[in-house]
């Protein structure tokens, strides 16, 4: 079983490669709130996202005669891009199964770092049997986007810090694709008060917490595309299920709000998947009234016409 020690352990192989990213404190929003928010930004984290952590320790961790071979991927976007950075900094050849309808930024980014790109559907599901095709072709090691102890491990030190930081928490705030994010963040904060955020209609993890098991989705549209698994992991909801308070579910209204309050007040950038939470935040879902909430922004990759188009469409809290 995985515990704390295990994100400590990833923390300290981390040192050096990933970004120790700054807890944004703005007013405005602690205002919005009515709480103390601390705003993990991994919007400002290698590849603008968190993912850079756990594809960087699964890489790293994989012997030299599998990393010659290569590496292979599927994900809507910044996985891609942390996996594409990870081959590059261990100067090894990085194959990714990304979505048709991927964002032209993060496509690019993903291409820029050196990347080789097999576009398959558009769910999840599509771009792991395109993986899968890759790997029996090449050889090439799989370096899945969340249910992975490495992955999960990795992800965690981003919690790890933000209680560094902090000082303490009495909640925190997670978004949920596919379950790395969250599951990390149960490994480093064991007694704290942990919630999952996901957009109304991909809610898999809220689903499968209510049920008992993991269950699948059909995913609906949303303005967050990295929060839009079929499945959560098994090995995060296995996680998950022993440590979560609670799930939340907010709709894009709420998603594009906190987008645009993020630029309004914290003049920062993130996309929709990493205002997924701080909008949980801002519209008081949290029960209890917690005086000291944590939420991670968990990514900024969005394009500047995409960012013109939200902004003009949604207003700040």
């Amino acid at each position: 079983m995985l515990g704390s020690n295990d994100v400590r352990e990833a923390a300290r192989f981390l040192e050096g490669t990933i970004v120790r990213t700054p807890v944004l404190r703005v007013p405005d929003l602690d205002r919005i709130a009515g709480a103390e928010l601390f705003l993990k930004a991994e919007n400002l984290q290698r590849i603008g996202a968190f993912k850079a952590r756990g594809a960087m320790l699964a890489v790293g961790r994989l012997d030299a005669r599998e990393r010659a071979r290569g590496v292979i991927t599927y994900s809507s976007g910044n996985h891609a891009q942390a996996v594409a950075l990870a081959a590059r900094h261990y100067e090894t050849k990085a194959h990714v199964a990304m979505p048709e309808d991927a964002p032209a930024v993060k496509v690019n980014a993903v291409r820029a770092l050196g990347a080789e790109i097999v576009f398959a559907g558009r769910t999840s599901e599509d771009r792991r049997r395109e993986a899968l095709a890759i790997q029996e072709r090449t050889q090439g090691v799989i370096v899945p986007p969340f249910d992975h102890p490495d992955i999960v491990c990795g992800q965690g030190t981003a919690t790890l810090e933000l209680l560094e930081q902090s000082g303490g928490l009495d909640a925190l705030l997670v978004p949920v694709g596919g379950g790395g994010l969250i599951a990390g963040a149960c490994l480093a904060a064991e007694d704290a008060q942990i919630y999952s955020v996901e957009p109304e209609g991909c809610d898999a993890m809220a689903q499968s917490m209510e049920r008992g098991e993991r269950v699948s989705v059909e995913p609906g549209p949303t303005l967050a595309d990295g929060l839009k698994p079929v499945q959560v992991g098994e090995l995060n909801f296995a996680i998950a299920r022993k440590h979560l308070a609670g799930w939340l579910r907010v709709d894009d209204e709420a998603i594009g709000r906190a987008l645009v309050s993020t630029l309004a007040y914290a003049k920062v950038v993130v996309e929709p998947s990493g205002a997924a939470a701080l909008a949980a935040a801002l519209t008081q879902r949290l029960p209890g009234s917690p005086r000291r909430i944590g939420v991670i922004l968990s990514g900024g990759n969005i394009g500047l016409d995409d960012l013109g188009r939200l902004s003009s469409r949604y207003q700040p809290f």
